[in-house]
């Protein structure tokens, strides 16, 4: 038996938000179960004291935000000079909100010998600019391929006046085909928006965002892990992380800006082999964006439009593609030219005006 004086934490595992870290120190709670291993969260929202009690009595491992384990390591309360296992989970997304110099100030008061992973659903430069600078002969491990992940979702985009979105996500909600669903926004405004227009219809809906309190924040996730609510409007940060059993949809009220936020959002649904939907709502401004993130992520997807929601809104000209001719498909054979044409018929005119001058001539 481990006795706590001679615990030295030698684990540490570093994460964006706070709900994540609730989330890992339940898992490692299952995970430890038979094993003498203990660990505490190191996070904002707790008072520094009782996590200072906490380390007293001996730990082995921390999960923590950046944040604040860069300020308690800067007060002297921890010391990480003993961590030889570093893992960074959702490590784009820490890079992304500008946490590059805290992961760096930590991995520099961590042990020299050490081995550091990083997790995420997406592998960008930033990642790649890290693993150079801290890794050595680093080995990419890839669990599952992306088609495969596709292959468990059914995507569904339906097209949408821009002022009804909340109406149709209202009509989504109130049938009986879901029983718990995911509504993904851009702005936090838009959250409050979009929760505060479903409880007015009735629907049992909780938001999820950076200006909510920590307090409020874990109970509208109890609630909806619990079903007690049957909506969570989140915003891509705040619902980061978020891991919930066999979530049935995924709803993109907006399109985020880059392809791989839509990857880590449709993440959320079809998860250990069991299949989930993702409905993406596209107002008239969606059309050419989403049409990147189909050729980036290499699906096609029907665009619906449903008859309680026909549409309204002005919609833009489709540029009509002219049909090649089989050889120029297979390059044997360039278009014609107007301007080839047009050439052949006036040097066909000159030559029969000069002919006629000769004869008269002659």
């Amino acid at each position: 038996m481990i006795k706590p004086n001679n615990r030295v934490l030698r684990g540490l595992i570093v994460v964006p938000t706070r709900e994540l870290v609730d989330q890992i120190s339940v898992a490692l709670d299952g995970y430890g179960k038979h094993l003498k291993v203990r660990h505490t969260k190191i996070q904002g929202g707790i008072s520094k004291g009782s996590q200072v009690g906490k380390l007293s009595t001996g730990i082995d491992i921390i999960v923590a935000t950046p944040g604040r384990l860069v300020a308690m390591i800067k007060e002297e309360v921890i010391d990480v000079s003993s961590v030889n296992m570093i893992a960074l989970d959702e490590a784009d997304t820490m890079l992304e909100l500008g946490f590059l110099e805290e992961i760096e100030y930590i991995f520099s008061h961590c042990s020299p010998k050490r081995q550091i992973m990083m997790f995420s659903a997406t592998i960008s430069q930033n990642i790649k600019k890290l693993g150079k600078e801290f890794l050595h002969d680093p080995v990419s491990v890839e669990v599952s391929n992306r088609r495969d992940v596709v292959n468990l979702i059914e995507h569904r985009a339906i097209k949408i006046d821009k002022k009804r979105k909340d109406e149709l996500v209202a009509h989504i909600a109130s049938s009986d085909e879901f029983e718990q669903i995911l509504v993904f926004v851009n702005m936090k405004e838009t959250a409050d928006v979009v929760t505060s227009y479903l409880q007015k219809k009735g629907i049992n809906a909780v938001g999820l965002h950076g200006d909510i309190i920590y307090k409020e924040r874990t109970q509208n996730i109890k609630q909806f892990r619990a079903k007690k609510a049957k909506v969570l409007v989140a915003t891509d940060i705040a619902g980061r992380g978020i891991d919930i059993k066999e979530l049935p949809l995924v709803i993109n009220y907006e399109l985020p800006e880059e392809t791989d936020e839509f990857t880590h959002r449709v993440g959320r649904t079809g998860r250990a082999n069991v299949k989930g939907v993702v409905i993406t709502l596209l107002t008239t401004s969606d059309y050419n964006k989403f049409t990147k993130i189909e050729r980036n992520l290499k699906l096609s997807i029907k665009r619906e439009v449903l008859e309680e929601f026909e549409l309204k809104d002005r919609q833009p000209r489709q540029r009509q593609m002219k049909k090649k001719s089989l050889s120029e498909r297979k390059g044997l054979k360039a278009p014609k030219r107007k301007d080839d044409n047009s050439g052949k018929k006036r040097s066909k005119k000159t030559t029969k005006r000069d002919a006629n001058r000769v004869f008269r001539k002659g």
